[in-house]
């Protein structure tokens, strides 16, 4: 009997663990994403505020292509975020 109190408290221990770990590995999978939207918004503010100088000066086609630049940026930032959940995810 004693034995098998035993056994049973290491697999409820272990089971505890196992759904501990999804949820930090689900935290952190919506953390990697969080970072990634805040890095592509930030590389599209870089790009905005590069082409608002631009214009200042004169040069519209030079801003245009800031412009794009900036939206390109943020747009690879935003995917590498996701590719990191996706792994995280993938990793449960």
């Amino acid at each position: 009997m004693r034995t098998f109190m035993t056994v049973a408290a290491v697999v409820v221990c272990f089971s505890t663990a196992l759904v501990f770990s999804a949820d930090a590995s689900e935290t952190k999978a919506k953390m990697e994403k969080a970072k990634g939207d805040m890095k592509g918004n930030v590389e599209e503010m870089k790009g905005e505020t590069k082409a608002m100088n631009e214009e200042l000066k004169g040069n519209d086609t030079k801003a245009e292509v800031e412009r794009a630049k900036g939206k390109m940026k943020g747009a690879k930032e935003r995917a590498k975020g996701k590719m990191k959940q996706l792994k995280e995810k993938a990793t449960d």
